[in-house]
């Protein structure tokens, strides 16, 4: 199972502003180069952003709608990313004393990855999670410190 947790030490609703600003993923979702909303409503269940994944000379868009939305305890995103398939991220947003506790559900559903899901592909993801997560608790926790926008608002402000 590709289930990750990490504590953030801010209250829940400092996670939710971070995971309400359809901008602000590529600064926290591994892999994903820079990312901007298609609707005004993000989060709303049926609200998209787009992205952009980068491997190498490799670059793949792909989008995510968010499938669910139940505020202030869980967000569920289908994310597309081409011939890659599809996977469903569900991502648990827990009160633990002053802090937060997230913890990270994501499974392929369409493509390749969800033809190959197997234990190895769980490795993978656990890993991407555990990156993903602590730059997630970094943000939350520095605030605007690194806040970028994502990496191309970066790379141009730079």
């Amino acid at each position: 199972m590709a289930v990750r947790h990490q504590l953030v030490k801010r209250p829940p609703s400092k996670v939710w502003e971070v995971l309400e600003d359809g901008h602000r993923y590529a600064d926290w979702v591994v892999g994903t180069h820079d990312s901007r909303p298609l609707d005004t409503k993000w989060p709303a269940v049926g609200s998209r952003i787009e992205y952009t994944v980068r491997v190498g000379p490799w670059q793949v868009a792909g989008d995510t709608v968010v499938r669910h939305l139940d505020k202030p305890d869980r967000l569920e995103l289908e994310a597309y990313s081409g011939v890659l398939g599809t996977a469903r991220i569900a991502i648990e947003v827990r009160p633990w004393g002053e802090h937060t506790l997230v913890i990270v559900d994501e499974h392929p559903l369409q493509g390749p990855g969800g033809v190959l899901h197997n234990a190895a592909v769980d490795a993978l993801i656990q890993v991407r999670h555990r990156s993903m997560l602590s730059r997630l608790a970094r943000l939350v926790e520095h605030g605007d410190a690194t806040r970028g926008h994502g990496r191309a608002q970066q790379t141009a402000e730079a």
